[in-house]
């Protein structure tokens, strides 16, 4: 694969269409199709699928749009972190895992940079396996995923928030208000965010438990999508509670109740022991946990359907 493919592929991944991709390239449809068709050839996958609601990834389709993104966005990262100090800027980096980068950390990020206007902050999304090691690295300077027991050496650990993952139907599917059984869910197609291909997370931990397999789930380029899907036909989804409240009050989705069709976790935010341990995030620890932070994640505005971007980062300027 090629440095130009893989730009073709990561564009077509961020905007949700080929069209959108040649306009931003500036080049033709057909050499971004003729891109994307020798990725999926040469890795003899198809990668995506198109749907009313956008792009549906295959689990190695999603893989590759995260490395993607990381390869060619190194060069750009590390030009502007050179840019960055030399005009006396902070710059906090944040890492975290996909559930909570999609629906809590937008505003978080939002509250916590407002506070002070030498502060940007950058957002990367990380399998939540990987975090300890960015730590350790001081890849980044404060990661955010499920907690840990026991907390892995040399870090500090702060448990925030307590969420839960439902089996979310719209109100006409079959499955709908009646007890299921997990053979009867099983062979359902299910409508899955990017949390679904990531191991040790709560929402593969249920896959896993159904005994999902992998030819009945469709990955989209967010849960927001995945959810929007869920609502326009037939399909089970798996959605934060907090995420879905308004859709549950509404009638536009629907619980399912069975085995292993719901689950807890909580989350929680890790940065080295002190003194390795940097000003600001010392200072995002401490805010983390008041209740104007949790407001901020658990009401914020989430992203839209079609624009999380895995492995992005994301600079916010106050």
């Amino acid at each position: 694969m090629t440095p130009t493919q893989l730009r073709a592929f990561a564009c077509v991944v961020r905007l949700g269409s080929v069209k959108a991709a040649a306009g931003e390239l500036q080049v033709s449809e057909a050499a971004v199709s003729m891109h994307v068709a020798q990725l999926r050839k040469e890795l003899d996958d198809p990668l995506f699928t198109r749907t009313g609601s956008g792009i549906a990834f295959t689990p190695g389709g999603l893989r590759l749009a995260s490395r993607a993104v990381e390869i060619l966005g190194l060069q750009d990262r590390t030009v502007e972190e050179v840019s960055q100090a030399g005009h006396g800027r902070r710059v906090l980096r944040v890492a975290a895992a996909d559930l909570f980068a999609e629906h809590a950390a937008p505003g978080l990020i939002e509250l916590f940079a407002s506070r002070a206007d030498d502060l940007e902050v950058e957002l990367s999304v990380h399998p939540a396996d990987q975090l300890p090691a960015l730590l350790a690295a001081r890849g980044v300077d404060v990661a955010v995923g499920p907690a840990s027991d026991p907390t892995p050496d040399g870090l500090v650990q702060h448990p925030f928030l307590n969420y839960e993952v439902l089996a979310v139907v719209r109100p006409s599917h079959p499955l709908a208000g009646r007890p299921v059984r997990p053979d009867q869910v099983r062979s359902q197609i299910w409508h899955l965010g990017p949390a679904a291909v990531v191991e040790g997370g709560v929402v593969r931990g249920l896959l896993r438990d159904l005994a999902v397999p992998e030819a009945n789930q469709r990955i989209f380029q967010s849960e927001a999508a995945a959810l929007e899907e869920t609502k326009r036909r037939d399909g089970v989804a798996l959605a934060l509670r907090f995420a879905v409240t308004g859709d549950l009050a509404a009638g536009r989705l629907v619980t399912l109740d069975g085995p292993h069709l719901r689950a807890r976790g909580t989350w929680a935010a890790t940065a080295l022991q002190k003194p390795g341990q940097t000003p600001a995030a010392a200072e995002l620890l401490r805010f983390i946990s008041t209740p104007r932070a949790v407001q901020a994640m658990v009401r914020g505005a989430g992203v839209h359907l079609g624009r999380f971007k895995p492995a992005v980062h994301v600079t916010l300027w106050s």
